[in-house]
Order: C-alpha cells, then sequence, then structure tokens
C-alpha cells in the first residue's frame, strides 16, 4: 500500500472517529464516511472490503485512545492497588460519558466477534491490567471473575448515567459515589 493509499485509509477512519463524535454510531454509513471524506461512495471499500471492517478501524481507535488514557493515569504502578483500579474506573467512566458514540461503537458485539483488525485483542490489555489488580486486592477469589462482575457493573454505570437513568433514580449528580460503591461491592470495603 503506497503512502497515497494509506492517506486515504487513515482520512477514512479519521472522518469515522469525526463522525461518531459529532453524530453518533447510526451516522456510521459508507455513504457518509464517503462523502465527509470527499471520495467517491466507493472509495472505502478499496481499503475496507466490508462495513463492519471500517467500523472495526473506527472503534481500534477508540480503544488506543482509551488504552492512552488509562496509562497516564496508572503512574509508575506504585500506588495501592485499589486506589489503580480506581483511577482506572474513573477514566473508563470519563471516557465512556465524554465519548458515547465511540463508547457504544467500541463494544458492539458484532464487531468484537468479527476478528477484523484483532479488535478483541486490543480490548483485553485493559481487562487483563484489572484482573491483575483485583487479584493483588483479593487474592481469596477467581480475579477474572470478579474483575469480569466489575467491569459490567462499570459499564452498566456508564450506560445508566448515560442514559439519565442513575440520576433519577438515585438523586446523584456525579457519578464517583456510584463507583466507590461498585468498588466496594466488588473488593470489599475500601475505608
Amino acid at each position: 500500500m503506497d503512502a497515497s493509499e494509506r492517506g486515504l485509509r487513515d482520512r477514512l477512519v479519521e472522518v469515522g472517529v469525526e463522525l461518531v463524535a459529532r453524530e453518533g454510531v447510526q451516522a456510521l454509513t459508507l455513504r457518509e464516511i464517503a462523502r465527509r471524506a470527499g471520495v467517491s461512495h466507493g472509495a472505502p471499500r478499496r481499503h475496507f472490503p466490508t462495513h463492519l471492517e471500517l467500523l472495526s478501524a473506527i472503534a481500534r481507535r477508540g480503544f488506543t485512545d482509551l488504552a492512552a488514557h488509562t496509562t497516564a493515569t496508572a503512574g509508575d504502578g506504585t500506588a495501592d492497588p485499589r486506589e489503580q483500579v480506581e483511577a482506572l474506573a474513573r477514566v473508563y467512566l470519563d471516557f465512556a460519558l465524554t465519548n458515547r458514540g465511540m463508547y457504544e461503537l467500541m463494544f458492539r458485539h458484532d464487531l468484537l466477534e468479527s476478528g477484523h483488525l484483532g479488535l478483541r485483542d486490543t480490548s483485553l490489555p485493559l481487562f487483563g491490567r484489572l484482573v491483575e489488580l483485583v487479584g493483588r486486592i483479593r487474592p481469596d477469589v477467581d480475579a477474572r471473575l470478579v474483575a469480569g462482575a466489575l467491569w459490567a457493573n462499570l459499564h452498566g454505570i456508564a450506560q445508566l448515567w448515560g442514559w439519565g437513568s442513575l440520576q433519577l433514580a438515585t438523586g446523584a449528580d456525579d457519578f464517583v459515589p456510584l463507583l466507590r460503591s461498585a468498588l466496594d461491592a466488588h473488593l470489599g470495603d475500601g475505608a
């Protein structure tokens, strides 16, 4: 692939990233991405034979951005493991709530299962880090299961908070107390 072809491929992904940020997942059609990239509606197919492949490339950018945010907050790894889990969880929730369209795209089952661009492999390192930290906090449990339950809880907080449901149900105006309750439920009382 020469530089101009790689440039168009990157441009299509970038347009998709911008489009999902502004208008949400429903706007990510091949035709709309091509139009905004200034190319024919058939041009994306030369780089992405299927729509799922283009969506996977866009979602991969989301996982890359999330990984960069979590790495930036991870520090040198000398902090208390619970503090590290809380920092990772805050970054995860902040990312989910400020990048709602991308977050939705990243966790679409059809993209993760399709195997395009190793998307599942891109999503697993953060989970692996969570498992490692949970294992240090709770050596008495299967860390993968507890980390999975915590991740599901965080995902639920992100979705329900984004919809406004948790604010209505709990009267909370900040997700941090909910986050701390989730951490206490899965990791034990952190007080």
